[in-house]
C-alpha cells in the first residue's frame, strides 16, 4: 500500500476511535459540552465547515483513484492473452485497489456520522445546561418569592404592632382624661363634705342662738348676729341644694368612669396579650 492510502488507513482508525467515544458511554455530555465550549474549537468553529469541505474533496479524489484502478485491472484481468505472472500482480493490484476504495467508503462514512455525533451530543448537552439554568432560575425565584412572603408577613406584623401601640396610646390617653376626671370629682366631694360640715356647724349655732331668743337673754347685737347667722344659712342652704345636685351627677360621672376605666384596662390588656 502506498503511503497516501497508509495515510488514509491510520486517519480510518481515528475515526473508529472517535465513534467509540461518542457511542459509548466513556465521557458524560458535561465533559463533551465543555470540551467543545473550549477557546481553541470555538476560534475553529467558523472555519470548520471548511475544513470538512476539503477533507471530503480530498477523499473523494483519493475513491476516485481507487475507483480507476478497479476498473483498469478488472479490465486486465478479463484478457485470457496476459501471461500469468501479469495476470497474478493484476489481481493483487486489483485487491489493493478494492482495499483502498473500501477504506475510502469506509472513511467518508464515518466522517458524516462523527460530524452528526458532535452536532447531536452538542446540542443534547446544550438543551440539558439549559434546563440546568431554567431550574437553578426557577428554584431562585421560588427563594425569592418565598423570602418576599417573609418580608410581606413581617411587615404586616409590624404594621399590626404598630396599629396596637398607637391603640395603647390613644386609650391610655383617654385613661388619663378619665383618671382627672375622677380627681376632680374625689375633690368636688372633698369640698361638698367641708361644706356639708359647715353646714352642720352653722345649724348648730343657729339653734343655739335661737334657743337664746326664746329665753329672752339676747341683745340688741346679739339678734343682728342671729339675722346674719340666718343669712348664711340660707346662703349656705342654697349651696348644698346646688352642690348636692352637683355631688349626685359627679357621682354618676364618677361611677361611669369607673366602669369605662376597668372596660378599657381589659381591652387594653387583651390588646397586649394579643401583640
Amino acid at each position: 500500500m502506498s503511503s497516501p492510502w497508509t495515510w488514509i488507513r491510520g486517519f480510518l482508525y481515528v475515526e473508529i476511535a472517535i465513534v467509540l467515544l461518542l457511542v459509548l458511554p466513556i465521557a458524560s455530555l458535561e465533559l463533551w459540552y465543555s470540551l467543545l465550549q473550549s477557546k481553541f474549537l470555538q476560534d475553529l468553529k467558523s472555519q470548520t465547515d471548511i475544513y470538512f469541505i476539503i477533507l471530503l474533496a480530498i477523499l473523494v479524489l483519493f475513491g476516485l483513484d481507487a475507483i480507476r484502478k478497479i476498473r483498469q485491472y478488472s479490465h486486465l484481468e478479463k484478457n485470457i492473452d496476459v501471461h500469468s505472472d501479469y495476470k497474478m500482480l493484476g489481481s493483487l493490484k486489483l485487491f489493493r485497489a478494492q482495499q483502498n476504495f473500501y477504506i475510502f467508503f469506509l472513511s467518508l462514512l464515518l466522517s458524516l456520522v462523527i460530524r452528526q455525533l458532535i452536532m447531536l451530543n452538542y446540542s443534547q448537552a446544550q438543551y440539558e445546561a439549559s434546563v440546568k439554568q431554567a431550574k437553578s432560575a426557577l428554584s431562585a425565584t421560588e427563594k425569592f418569592l418565598v423570602d418576599q412572603g417573609n418580608i410581606t408577613e413581617n411587615t404586616r406584623n409590624n404594621v399590626t404592632h404598630d396599629e396596637g401601640i398607637s391603640i395603647l396610646k390613644s386609650e391610655s390617653e383617654k385613661l388619663k382624661e378619665e383618671l382627672k376626671t375622677a380627681e376632680k370629682v374625689k375633690s368636688l366631694n372633698s369640698q361638698n363634705n367641708n361644706l356639708v360640715k359647715g353646714y352642720y356647724r352653722l345649724a348648730e349655732a343657729h339653734s343655739k342662738l335661737q334657743e337664746r331668743v326664746t329665753i329672752g337673754s339676747a341683745d340688741e347685737k346679739e339678734n343682728v348676729n342671729v339675722m346674719i347667722l340666718k343669712s348664711e344659712i340660707m346662703k349656705l342652704t342654697e349651696k348644698l341644694k346646688v352642690c348636692d345636685e352637683h355631688t349626685s351627677a359627679l357621682k354618676l360621672q364618677a361611677d361611669y368612669c369607673d366602669k369605662e376605666y376597668r372596660y378599657r384596662l381589659a381591652e387594653c390588656m387583651a390588646a397586649m396579650i394579643r401583640i
